[in-house]
């Protein structure tokens, strides 16, 4: 059956992740990509933490903290360069194709949104800055149960409000674990694997594992 509902992880589907360090990487020199890669790495392991240990705190603070562990890390990138990086993370480039998916999928009469671990300001502001604010029918944010994905209570944000059946959803996410949690959900999955990664979670495989967004528009 179609999906009559679609909703998207927001950083590394939607949003380059990369995008804030790329915009200053004259200044940060040949460190850059691993001072990125780290605090990706880093703000999602606090995500997770926080949710094991029942200590919820707002994403924006995970995500500057995990900047500071990625400074200390990589000694050589400019610390000086911390807030113009923070305030690039609101203002995230989205994926080339991204404004054209999801404008088709909305014209065809399916609802659309993000479902994240992001707060709704951090949300709001790249929503804003790519232009896409109006393809959304709702945003999302695990900041409304006080906790991270991969717990069932964020994925049942979309089944409560939107009163429907987990596998009524298509949901789209590039990171496996997210994959792996919506799957045990009973999310319609599929994996936006952009950089061709290894399958980690072969017990909970996706529906469908595509290379960008472009794949929902002839396979869904």
């Amino acid at each position: 059956m179609k999906p009559t509902a679609y909703v998207f992880d927001a950083y590394g589907t939607l949003f380059d992740v990369h995008s804030a360090v790329r915009k200053h990487a004259g200044d940060l020199g040949p460190e850059g990509q691993q001072l990125s890669q780290i605090w990706r790495a880093k703000q999602l392991e606090y995500s997770w933490i926080a949710s094991l240990s029942g200590s919820y705190r707002d994403f924006w603070e995970l995500t500057r903290e995990a900047l500071d562990y990625a400074f200390a890390k990589v000694p050589s990138a400019d610390t000086a360069l911390r807030q113009a990086l923070l305030e690039a993370y609101w203002q995230l480039d989205c994926y080339p194709e991204v404004p054209t998916v999801l404008k088709i999928l909305k014209d065809s009469g399916a609802r659309i949104a993000i479902l994240s671990n992001g707060s709704h300001d951090m949300l709001g502001a790249a929503i804003r800055s790519a232009a896409i604010e109006p393809l959304f029918d709702a945003v999302f944010s695990a900041d409304d149960v006080q906790c991270f994905k991969t717990d069932h209570r964020v994925y049942e944000l979309v089944t409560t409000q939107w009163r429907c059946y987990p596998e009524a959803v298509s949901f789209q996410s590039s990171n496996r674990w997210d994959i792996a949690g919506a799957t045990n959900f009973g999310f319609n999955t599929v994996w936006i694997n952009r950089t061709k990664e290894p399958d980690e979670y072969p017990h909970l495989p996706p529906r469908l594992i595509l290379p960008s967004l472009e794949g929902l528009l002839t396979t869904s």
